[in-house]
């Protein structure tokens, strides 16, 4: 790391994680206030990082800088017209939402919490419940300003250094610090979406529902039972909706693009290791199926109860108790999804490996972005404690599964996948890599998830 830390930047040494709270680690942080203080060039080795919300290693730097930018959130424009919001990277989806909902306007793309920064939702480049019709928010981005390596500033779209953009979008801030993103807002005419439900009662009539146009609609996702057996392996509720336009909620909401503020939960303490077993989470499996599945008419929800579930629970994170959890996303391609998907929800229901939250999605159609995540197929994303030694080989097992089947695991959740396993699976690095090197000669942006993958090693 560099001694030359600027005495104008805020910093402390300190512990930090990701949000599943494994592994944790300790480094420099600093918190540049504008966009002029970030100044990359002056670290040796630095990491952007927005909110910590990618679950793993992915915005950890030992021995290096962790960049904060969670004081780069200022709006820099809006076309009211058209929806192109132009914001520092440190905005959070949150603050879209407060700021432009009220007025009509809705992210074109959501991951599961509001509680992100825009420039991660590049990095990362995020998906959410509506990829199948409108791909992930990198498909939704029209520019991004980076500061590299050399101190430089470039912009990049699509069309203008579109290397160096399909480099950044998924490629977890190894490219350069994010600063400005341009993307787009859609028109809703109310903060409501109108919800359908339909129970599943295997794996087969699960993927039946997602790609079937009965059920299909803006927005559709599938809680799934990954401890069920049998006849019953693999059992869902899809939860499918849109946003509720005026006549649908009429009479029932008098301002239909505002929500009442409500008071949140706060989980102040980690739970003891043995509440989250197989034995509760099953108990709460059957109760969840019969609970929600029994929903056969259309309802009205907020959209923060829709997309956001889990955001009304402060430190939700600390159910998994003091040592954490892992998130485990994959995707498998169309025809190899069916029988990938049985293996691995018969590898988890073998173990008795209990996931709390085990969500199942459709993907539509894979983007340029080199190291982006979606392709099509369908999405298994598993949350698990770290509860014992036989975790991680156990994960490897599954990996196994995935390799065999043409997939892949996400880079913002995971924190173990072996370097050899994931060349296999993005087949995209090596060009990746090119332009890595081509634009940081000298590894300047470095994360212990890279250390991990082996990036910039060789």
């Amino acid at each position: 790391m560099s001694a030359k830390t600027p005495a104008h930047l805020q910093k402390d040494f300190r512990e930090i994680s990701g949000w599943g709270r494994y592994p944790r680690g300790r480094g420099l942080v600093v918190r540049p206030e504008t966009i002029e203080e970030v100044e990359p060039a002056i670290f040796e080795s630095v990491i952007a990082r927005g909110q910590g919300r990618s679950y793993g290693n992915a915005a950890m730097n030992e021995g290096g800088v962790v960049m904060m930018t969670e004081k780069l959130d200022r709006v820099i424009s809006f076309d009211e017209r058209n929806g192109w919001l132009t914001a520092e990277a440190g905005m959070t989806l949150d603050e879209v939402f407060r700021n432009f909902l009220p007025r009509g306007w809705f992210p074109s793309v959501t991951p599961g919490t509001r509680f992100v920064s825009l420039g991660g939702c590049v990095a990362a480049d995020v998906h959410g419940k509506n990829h199948h019709h409108d791909g992930t928010f990198g498909a939704n981005v029209r520019e991004i300003e980076i500061a590299m390596a050399d101190g430089s500033r470039v912009r990049c779209s699509p069309e203008r250094n579109a290397e160096l953009f399909f480099a950044t979008l998924g490629g977890m801030g190894l490219t350069g610090v994010i600063t400005e993103v341009t993307y787009r807002l859609i028109p809703v005419e109310s903060a409501y979406v109108v919800v359908r439900h339909n129970k599943a009662r295997d794996l087969d009539a699960s993927l039946s529902l997602l790609e079937g146009e009965e059920w299909d609609d803006r927005y559709s996702v599938a809680w799934i039972d990954c401890l069920a057996r049998g006849r019953a392996l693999g059992r869902s509720v899809l939860m499918s909706g849109h946003h509720a336009r005026r006549e649908e909620i009429s009479g029932k909401i008098e301002e239909p693009l505002k929500l009442k503020e409500r008071g949140k939960l706060n989980l102040p303490f980690d739970f003891p290791q043995w509440v989250l077993n197989s034995l509760t989470i099953s108990a709460f499996n059957r109760f969840y199926y019969l609970w929600q599945g029994a929903k056969r008419e259309p309802f009205v929800t907020d959209y923060a109860t829709f997309f956001h579930p889990l955001d009304s629970i402060n430190n939700w994170n600390r159910m998994y108790g003091r040592r954490g959890f892992i998130q485990y996303q994959c995707v498998l391609p169309p025809q190899e999804s069916s029988e990938g998907l049985r293996k691995l929800l018969e590898e988890l229901a073998r173990e008795r490996r209990a996931s709390f939250l085990a969500v199942l999605k459709r993907f539509g159609a894979q983007n340029q972005g080199m190291l982006s995540f979606p392709m099509e197929g369908y999405t298994l994303a598993l949350d698990m404690p770290v509860s014992d030694g036989g975790l991680f080989p156990f994960l490897d097992r599954l990996d196994e599964i995935v390799l065999k089947h043409g997939g892949r695991v996400y880079l913002a959740k995971d924190t173990r996948v072996k370097a050899e396993t994931f060349r296999r699976m993005y087949p995209r690095f090596s060009e990746w890599e090119q332009v890595k090197r081509k634009v940081d000669a000298e590894n300047r942006f470095n994360s212990d998830l890279a250390r991990m993958l082996e990036i910039g090693t060789q």
